[in-house]
Parts: structure tokens; C-alpha cells; sequence
């Protein structure tokens, strides 16, 4: 999405049509409003458009019921300018099941300037794109209470938003949740107990003491019990259902309420007014108030059981803001002074002490210290950090103080960017949850039609007492019927996963990256930076004609001193790396494609390739030989020559990183086929994939080829993850079906790829991917779980066993409806613990 514009868009009505007042960044000319204008009036339902070059808006008249802004904002884009939407988020109370998703969903996108809606079940959010200064915070809230839900808390991600709501990190359960919860484990602790109490009333004849009662004081006392937790505990059932009722809709508060209401309501009738049955020959033998009390209460116990499980989803986004510093210790005015995290501003002097979290990004300016990044980075081992080196926010500094200049604060952070990634991730749907959604919005209707034929066959066909089995047979069904584990399955296991991927340093941009990556089959691995360090460094050092190897490194790094290639640079670096004496080259010459020529204290040295030893007249003599071997081995020989003899040859080779190897064989032991793609000619390329374990070579590829690479594998039917640096190969990876991008701590490419490795580690491919497939597994087994759970279930409730079961002395085949709510409230908790197993999936699987 396109972010950021203090720009104000404007909107008016007119009968049935409406219009809209779009900033557009970019145009220069009037060939530039043309094109606009013919981007916006290919969107369908666009009527007309007019685009200002000196105000920069598009002036749009659209119908509603076919175009929405979304549409138009990415036509813009899509034209090559810039315009923008604002994303907020916000808390919603009352959500209960997959139905009020759809609904929520359906009520906010209603709202004239939102562009799309998404309720997040899992975490009780929903997330609005719409169309800045068309639409309010106020309108959004609005939204949400006319259907019937409440709003706990707002939040804006854009910034410049002019709402004056901040961007507050509150993902853990907060004080309002807190509450919610306790609410609800203390109405099903009461609502059990005053069940446990009529259970006893409903059996007093097998227990001492009770035996006495008689039919008609029992049914009373249990009335008298069972009414304030029918109306009570029981209300937020009546409140969901009748928010619901007024929208048309249905949900899960729906089947609950007509279920214990029709066994409590029959019960009261009993009670009441036994003349009524009795009139009518039907003479019902017992009462069901603990029927229904008990099924609330096993409800309630199964929604708090619940909420505490999908709070533990949200851990993984709870320790990254709990890494955020509160204070930050400050120079000012010449002073130091601690200060709250959220009033340093870019440009401060912070002062770190050792054990303390650096509080924001920034520069170092004097000192030295080795710094802990494995929470933002995944990697165990310290950084040493020098002046003019990078600083991560909520990193720790483990052992010298120094100071630094903040270049990032606030939501430019890392620690924020990736939170907002993770967060993004998390409220996103895959593929496979927007057709269970679709489903979930008939379920419930379904269920009621279902129930009310249950209660018809039983009560024309049914034994006696037939109003009492059509009248359980009803309750049963309603009560079974689960559309939470529909709507638990999917969000709650992409919440752990993407969470457990952010812990490892690991960032997915949404489900839909995540459901790729279980598909990937083949992983292209770019050479240069990827597979290799992307730096030259020296390999060998190899003396031909009586120098030592020092004397013969010291003798080609003083002559490259002023060379700018990057061969000579690495001579050179390595010389200073081993301390050697170095002179200043005089009469120095660089051959273009050939070497360098210099005269370093009074002897002349040449350096380079064979040909320009060879076009010197110097002859190589036994130095051919050992050139041809470092070639082999995917190094680049350069020829020394001193006073015209040959001297030696230094190798210089991209050598791959340590962790190269393991990476490529944790990816074959995935099953999964590891391509390296390169530029080298294919004797280099076929040695370096040599040395990391790499079967197929793609060599001599350009940097413009790299996506017909990547398309031509994809023609093989291939389904493909591309790893590169996020920047040159950004065509490929956005070609292949997963791109995954290298990161490197604190330059995070997180708009470039799919999939990010903050860290460089190229075992996070496979961790990676290895999660997404136990990732997806979850999901899968959760949705077979639920629908399974229904479709077997509900027939159940409904009596169908009744026939093969009746008279045999034993189970009678019909489903008790207090055991049906135990069933329902284990189906969400049962899905919600599957999800959960993700945070103990092991690094190496």
C-alpha cells in the first residue's frame, strides 16, 4: 500500500453516485495528467475524472456499488505516481465466532471512504484501509457499535493522520482484556456450580437427605437457581444475538441463545403451567434448568480457556515490544538527562552504559563496545562496534559505554518496523481463509435449519415423550454446532508462525508469503553476497622465485596502493590485515583489463593477468601450472613479476560464507532442489557450487536475465523461493514465487522481498521455510479438525444413531446437550493448543 501524504483527500454525495478528491505525487506535465486520467477511467464503475497538475488531485466521480478508492489509488500507482490510503487498527469487543468476522467486515466497508476491511478473530482487531480525511476515527467506531460490537482501543498506523491518535505498541491482553477475562471465568465458576447444585436436585432421589423433595418444590428451586445465570451469566449471548438479529445476520451467540433458551423456556413451562401438557396428553417427566445452566457455564469455561489461549499467540510480539527501552540518558544543553524513549528525536547525543538496551537507532560517535543483537537478529554471538558503525534500538551493550547520534526514533526503528511487519503479517489471511470465511457466513443459518428440522421429525415421528426428544434433539444441535474452531484455525496458527519466525530473525510480509513458501520446491541461491561473502579477499600466496610470502604480498600491495580495483584492494587490505611494511609506488601505471605496473623502492613490479605478463616479455616458466590450479578451484590468479622475472601468484577468490554448506544441506534434507544463479564464467561457477554442495549451476547470467532465470524454472512447473541481496535482484525476486531477501541487522530490506533474513544467515532459508510448512500442516489439521468436528458431530446431535442404538440397553445414540457444549468448547480449545504447538518448533526441522 502507498503510504504517506499530508495531502487531504475531499468527498461529497450526490444521489447514487459519488466523488473524490485523490492527491497525486509525481505529475510534472500535462502528459502526466493524461495518463492519470486514463489510469482512473479503466477502473470500472468510474464515471468521470478530471486531474489538476497545479493543485495535484484527481477529482473522481465514481459508483459506489462498483469502484471503491482502493481500486483507484492503485490505478495510480499502477500509472507510475503516488497516492495514498491510511491503514488504522482498533480493539473490537463482542467477537465471538467466524460470523461476527464477516459481519464486522461487512459494516465497516459499508462506511463511504474505506477501501477494505479485515477482522482479525484471533486477536480481536480490525484493520481499515480508507481514504484519508473522507473518513473519521469516529466514523469507524461508529461502524462497529451499530453492529453490535464494541471498540476498546484505536490506533493509527499512518503517521500525519490528524486523528491525534498515537501508535501505541498494546498487543498484550491490557487491563480491558484482563477483565474480560476474569468476567468470564467468574460467570462460568458460578454457572458450573449452580449446575452442579441441580444436577444434584435432578438426581435427589439416588441422594441421601434430597430423597425428600418432591417433583413439584424440586422444579421450582431449580427455576429459582437457574434464572439469574439463564439472564445473567447467560447475557452476553442475548446481547451478541439481538446485534446481530438487527443486521440480518447470525452467529454463534444465536445458536447458543436459542438453544438454552428453548430448554429453559420448556422447563419454565413445566414448572409453571403443567395443566398446559396435560391438556394437550403430553406428560413430560422432568425439567432440563440444569440442562441449560450447564451449558452456559461449559461455554463461558470453553471462551475463557480461549481467550487465554489466544493470548499466548501474541507472545512472540509481546517480548519484541518489551525489548523497547522506557528511558534514554540524553546530552542536552551540555547536560546529560534521562529522558522518556518517545522525546529523543533524530539528531540527539545518547549516552549507553554497559547493561543497558541502546534505546534507538543511531550512529556511534566515540567509544567502543560489543553489543548483544540476537533479539533483533537471531544471531548469538556479540557485535564489536567501533565509531561510525551502526546501532540497533533495544539491542543490549554488553561491556564498554560510548555515544551515539540518533538517525532513527520512534516508528522509523528497526524494533518498530519489524513489530509493524509481524503485526501486518499476523493480520493478514492466506488464500485458503477467505473461502472458510465465505463458509462461515452460511454455517450458522445452516445449523439453525438443520435444528429446526431435527425438532420436526422428532416431534412428528419421534417416541414418547416426542416434545421432550424433538425439544433436546433441537438443543443439541445448536449447541454443537462450532463456527469458532472455523475461525480460530487459520489466524491463530499464522499468528504463532509468523511470530516464531520474527524471534528467529526471520520476517514474513503476510499469510500469503507464508502459504508460498509451503509450496517452494526449488531454492535459487544468487552467488555474489548470498552463497559468498560478496567481498574479495586472498587466498594464497604462493612465491615462485625465492621471495618469501610476506615479501612477495608486501611487494604487490604497495603497487596496488593506488589501484581502485577490487582485486588490488583486497591485496592490499590483506597486507594491512597481516601489518606488513608498505611503500609508496612510483612511476605507477594501470593497464585497463590487464594489471598495474610500479616501481616500489627501485625494483619494478608487474602485476596481474598472463597477458599482460606475456605482451611485457616475461615469461611465466612454472607459475602456468599452479594458475590453473587455483582456477580450478573458482579463484582468480593475478601473475607477480619483479625486475621482469616471474615472482609468484596470488589468488584472490568471493569465498563462500562458513554457514554456506550447512544451509544448502538443510535445504536438500527439505526435499527441496538448490539452484546457485551467477554471473562467473561456468569453470568458477561449477567450483564455488562445488565447494557449498550445489548440484545445478546457472552460470554466466546477467543481471537484466536473472528473472527469465527464475521465469524459465517456473516453465519446468517448478515452484520457486529466490534468495538474494533485496536490491540487485530485486526483478528476480519479485519473478519468482517467494522472494527471499538478504538482510543485514540494520539496513532491513523489508519492502523488497517476500520473506527477509534480518540476520544474513543463510540457515534462515530453511528455518524459514521449514516453518511455513509446519505452519501451513497447522492450519491444514485445525480446518480438517473443524469441519470434521461438524460434519460428524451435528448429525449426531440430530439423532441419526438414534435408530441402530434404541432399545439396546445401553447408550440410546442420542447426544446429552450438556455434553455437546463440553464437545463445542474443546473443538476452539483443541484448534487454538494445535496452534500453539508452533512455538516449540525446532530450529533443525
Amino acid at each position: 500500500m502507498a503510504r504517506g501524504t499530508e495531502e487531504q483527500v475531499q468527498t461529497r454525495g450526490g444521489g447514487k453516485d459519488a466523488e473524490i478528491a485523490l492527491p497525486v505525487e509525481g505529475m510534472t506535465c500535462a502528459s502526466c495528467v493524461r495518463h492519470v486520467e486514463k489510469a482512473l477511467r479503466r477502473v470500472p464503475g468510474v464515471q468521470e475524472v478530471a486531474v489538476n497538475l497545479a493543485t495535484r488531485k484527481a477529482t473522481v466521480s465514481y459508483d459506489p456499488r462498483t469502484a471503491n478508492p482502493a481500486e483507484m489509488v492503485e490505478a495510480i500507482n499502477g500509472a507510475g505516481y503516488e497516492s495514498a490510503l491510511q491503514e488504522a487498527t482498533f480493539d473490537v469487543e463482542g467477537i465471538t465466532c467466524a460470523s461476527c468476522v464477516r459481519t464486522l467486515e461487512k459494516a465497516l466497508g459499508r462506511v463511504p471512504g474505506v477501501a477494505s476491511a479485515s477482522v482479525n478473530f484471533a486477536t480481536s482487531q480490525a484493520s481499515v484501509e480508507y481514504v484519508p480525511g473522507q473518513v473519521s476515527m469516529l466514523d469507524l467506531k461508529q461502524a462497529v457499535e451499530g453492529a453490535g460490537y464494541g471498540v476498546r482501543q484505536v490506533q493509527a498506523y499512518e503517521p500525519n493522520a490528524g486523528d491525534g491518535v498515537s501508535y501505541p505498541h498494546e498487543l498484550d491482553m491490557g487491563e480491558a482484556s484482563r477483565k474480560e477475562a476474569k468476567r468470564l471465568r467468574d460467570k462460568a465458576f458460578f454457572s458450573l456450580a449452580a449446575g452442579a447444585f441441580l444436577m444434584l436436585i435432578a438426581w435427589r432421589a439416588f441422594i441421601p437427605g434430597l430423597g425428600s423433595i418432591d417433583h413439584t418444590l424440586a422444579n421450582w428451586i431449580s427455576l429459582i437457581v437457574a434464572t439469574p445465570i439463564q439472564f445473567w451469566a447467560g447475557w452476553s449471548f442475548y446481547k451478541g444475538a439481538w446485534a446481530a438479529a438487527k443486521h440480518r445476520t447470525t452467529n454463534m451467540n444465536t445458536l447458543i441463545a436459542i438453544g438454552t433458551t428453548a430448554a429453559y423456556l420448556y422447563s419454565v413451562a413445566i414448572t409453571v403451567a403443567p395443566g398446559l401438557f396435560a391438556a394437550a396428553g403430553v406428560m413430560p417427566e422432568e425439567v432440563y434448568f440444569e440442562t441449560a445452566v450447564i451449558i452456559i457455564g461449559l461455554i463461558l469455561l470453553g471462551r475463557w480457556l480461549e481467550a487465554r489461549a489466544k493470548g499466548q499467540t501474541s507472545e512472540a510480539i509481546r517480548r519484541l515490544v518489551g525489548l523497547q527501552p522506557r528511558t534514554a540518558r540524553v546530552v542536552r544543553a551540555g547536560a546529560e538527562q534521562d529522558i522518556p524513549v518517545e522525546e529523543v528525536v533524530a539528531g540527539d547525543v545518547v549516552i549507553v552504559r554497559p547493561g543497558e538496551r541502546v534505546p534507538v537507532d543511531g550512529v556511534v560517535l566515540s567509544g567502543s563496545s560489543s553489543i548483544d543483537e540476537s533479539m533483533i537478529t537471531g544471531e548469538s554471538l556479540p557485535v564489536d562496534k567501533q565509531v561510525g558503525d551502526e546501532v540497533v534500538g533495544a539491542t543490549v551493550n554488553k561491556t564498554g559505554s560510548f555515544t551515539f547520534r540518533a538517525t532513527k526514533v520512534g516508528r522509523d526503528t528497526v524494533l518498530s518496523q519489524i513489530i509493524r511487519l509481524v503485526e501486518n503479517a499476523q493480520a493478514s489471511k492466506p488464500p485458503i481463509q477467505r473461502l472458510v470465511d465465505v463458509i462461515a457466513s452460511y454455517f450458522v443459518p445452516a445449523v439453525i435449519g438443520i435444528a429446526l428440522l431435527s425438532f420436526a421429525v422428532w416431534f412428528i415421528f419421534g417416541p414418547e415423550p416426542a416434545l421432550t426428544f424433538a425439544i433436546l434433539n433441537l438443543v443439541a444441535v445448536l449447541i454443537i454446532a462450532c463456527p469458532c474452531a472455523l475461525g480460530l484455525a487459520t489466524p491463530t496458527a499464522i499468528m504463532v508462525g509468523t511470530g516464531k519466525a520474527a524471534e528467529r530473525g526471520i520476517l514474513i510480509r503476510d499469510a500469503e508469503a507464508l502459504e508460498n513458501a509451503y509450496k517452494v520446491n526449488t531454492v535459487v541461491l544468487d552467488k555474489t553476497g548470498t552463497l559468498t561473502a560478496g567481498k574479495p579477499v586472498v587466498t594464497d600466496v604462493i612465491p615462485t622465485d625465492g621471495l618469501g610470502q610476506e615479501e612477495l604480498l608486501a611487494l604487490a600491495a604497495s603497487a596496488e596502493r593506488r589501484s581502485e580495483h577490487p582485486l588490488g584492494e583486497a591485496i592490499v587490505r590483506q597486507a594491512q590485515e597481516r601489518a606488513l611494511p608498505l611503500d609508496e609506488p612510483r612511476e605507477f601505471a594501470s593497464i585497463t583489463g590487464g594489471g598495474v605496473r610500479a616501481r616500489i623502492g627501485g625494483r619494478e613490479v608487474t602485476i596481474g593477468n598472463a597477458r599482460l605478463l606475456t605482451g611485457a616479455g616475461i615469461e611465466l616458466d612454472g607459475t602456468t601450472a599452479v594458475a590453473t590450479g587455483l582456477a580450478a578451484d573458482g579463484k582468480t590468479p593475478m601473475f607477480v613479476a619483479v625486475d621482469g622475472r616471474p615472482a609468484g601468484v596470488i589468488a584472490v577468490a568471493d569465498t563462500i560464507k562458513p554457514e554456506s554448506r550447512h544451509a544448502v544441506d538443510r535445504l536438500r534434507k527439505l526435499g527441496l532442489q538448490v539452484v546457485m544463479m551467477t554471473g562467473d564464467n561456468k569453470a568458477t561457477a561449477q567450483a564455488i557450487a562445488r565447494q557449498a554442495g550445489i548440484d545445478r549451476v546457472l552460470a554466466e547470467v546477467r543481471p537484466e536475465d536473472k528473472a527469465a532465470e527464475v521465469a524459465r524454472l517456473q516453465q519446468e512447473g517448478r515452484i520457486v523461493a529466490m534468495v538474494g541481496d533485496g536490491i540487485n535482484d530485486a526483478p528476480a525476486l519479485t519473478q519468482a514465487n517467494v522472494g527471499i531477501a538478504i538482510g543485514t541487522g540494520t539496513d532491513v530490506a523489508i519492502e523488497a522481498s517476500d520473506i527477509t533474513l534480518i540476520s544474513g544467515d543463510l540457515n534462515g532459508i530453511s528455518t524459514a521455510i521449514g516453518l511455513s510448512k509446519a505452519t501451513i500442516r497447522a492450519i491444514r489439521q485445525n480446518l480438517f479438525w473443524a469441519f470434521a468436528y461438524n460434519v460428524l458431530l451435528i448429525p449426531v446431535a440430530a439423532g441419526v444413531l438414534y435408530p441402530f442404538f434404541a432399545g439396546g440397553g445401553g447408550w440410546n445414540g442420542l447426544l446429552n446437550p450438556m455434553l455437546a457444549a463440553a464437545a463445542m468448547g474443546l473443538s476452539s480449545v483443541s484448534v487454538v493448543s494445535n496452534s500453539l504447538r508452533l512455538r516449540r518448533h525446532s530450529v533443525g526441522e
